[in-house]
């Protein structure tokens, strides 16, 4: 295991049509590269015995199907993640549900993911929940496909029928915005090109799925962008300590730095990085700290330490792409809880431009929004908030819509650009699209 932090961790999700062998194929990885404890291992032997759907055999799909429902009635219901780690690599994996019903479910394990495991059977091939599956996760900013089309031993271990299918969804691929898609004939139940090659597929000359995975180049965090790090909570553990605690969401930050507040505008120098080991020389992406600024700056929660020579923006209008997760109806006009990083603001929906067809891609005229549908919609807010595009900076760029008088949460969406109408906008648009378009390219 010592070489196992050569490269970036990965966070992959495996989503797809129901009952195409998604919990199997987790559950085959996990079990193949020894990552199952003997008692595990022996729960595992009983709970197939009891639940599992593979008559005398083990069925490795309840390692991750954990839930008393999920089990019972033989279907994925809620995100399960697992961590494992090989000697080339560290894993989050996380299973989706497949069913149209659980489809936020689904969308929220895509929300961390930076790669996706599109499963397909191979006797159905691309199926709607494939397409779904497959906007949501571009949508959610996932750039990197691994298709995996499983049962191949139920079609005779065609590869007329792999070749098939695997063309049929890179098309799909194209036109949803994936960078690269990485398709592999496998058979889930049998092991066949999950970590071992198949001897009945001596045809398929590519990776099997763990090779893939543990050899994917993905680009991580700007460390070189400028700080951002929404703020959580302001710390006076006395009266002459006052620090700024946050998650730093894109560069680095070293006592000496100037920093500014946003949207306030104030400025200040940073004194100390503090964390619970004591203090830091310095800070970057993903670290938790506590900042101690020379002033005492105008900062409070929802609000932005930025480095002070580039800024994000400052908006209250905007353009953003939106998937509609509620069974009832989106209301344009009607005041819903918007949730940003660390912002809670109102938020009204004032016009939908368009709906995405799910089976085609068009760009169809709407008046309204039905469950699981994706749109792309004009935001006004009820107060600025500090952003960035989502395909700059997921943290600043990715929302969530809650109903006010439930609370339940019936939206996820992503800012693409603040609107020329928009009373504060501190950012060129210019900037905005060229990092964007830049994103898109990675």
């Amino acid at each position: 295991m010592a070489q196992t932090s050569e490269m970036a961790p990965l966070r992959f999700i495996t989503c797809g049509s129901v009952d195409d062998g998604k919990s199997t194929l987790l559950g085959r990885l996990l079990y193949e590269s020894n990552r199952i404890f003997d008692d595990e291992l022996h729960a595992l032997e009983i709970e197939s015995k009891r639940f599992g759907t593979q008559g005398d055999r083990t069925d490795f799909s309840l390692l991750v199907d954990g839930l008393q429902a999920e089990r019972e009635q033989r279907i994925t219901i809620d995100v399960a993640y697992r961590y494992f780690a090989t000697e080339r690599r560290k894993f989050v994996a996380a299973d989706a549900p497949g069913h149209e019903q659980y489809t936020r479910n689904m969308a929220t394990g895509a929300s961390t993911a930076q790669l996706a495991i599109i499963l397909v059977d191979a006797r159905n091939g691309v199926v709607t929940q494939t397409r779904r599956h497959t906007r949501i996760v571009a949508l959610m900013g996932v750039r990197h496909a691994l298709l995996a089309v499983n049962k191949m031993d139920l079609v005779g271990w065609s590869e007329h029928t792999f070749d098939s299918v695997a063309a049929a969804y890179r098309e799909l691929a194209h036109t949803c915005g994936l960078s690269t898609v990485e398709a592999i004939p496998i058979s889930a139940l049998e092991g066949d090109n999950v970590i071992r090659r198949s001897d009945a597929m001596r045809w398929h000359d590519g990776p099997t799925v763990l090779e893939h995975l543990e050899s994917i180049s993905i680009a991580g965090p700007a460390h070189h962008a400028g700080l951002r790090l929404p703020v959580q909570w302001i710390n006076r553990r006395d009266s002459s300590f006052r620090g700024v605690c946050g998650r730093i969401a894109a560069g680095t930050v070293n006592p000496g730095d100037r920093v500014v507040s946003l949207p306030s505008g104030t400025t200040s120098k940073v004194q100390r990085i503090v964390t619970f080991d004591g203090d830091r020389p310095n800070a970057a992406v993903g670290d938790s700290v506590t900042l101690v600024m020379e002033d005492n700056i105008d900062v409070s929660r929802g609000d932005v330490i930025a480095s002070d020579g580039s800024r994000p923006a400052v908006a209250d209008q905007f353009e953003a792409r939106l998937l509609w997760m509620s069974f009832d109806k989106m209301l344009p006009g009607r005041p819903y809880l918007l949730k940003l990083h660390c912002k809670e603001t109102t938020a009204t929906i004032t016009t939908i431009k368009y709906v995405e067809d799910i089976d085609t891609g068009a760009r169809l005229a709407a008046a309204t929004l039905a469950c699981n549908e994706i749109g792309v919609v004009a935001l006004s807010l009820a107060q600025p908030v500090v952003f960035e595009p989502y395909a700059v900076n997921r943290t600043l760029g990715a929302f969530i819509l809650i109903d006010k008088l439930t609370f339940e949460t019936v939206g996820a969406g992503m800012l693409s650009f603040a609107l020329r109408r928009s009373s504060n906008i501190q950012w060129q648009q210019l900037t905005i699209d060229k990092q964007a378009r830049g994103a898109q390219k990675q």
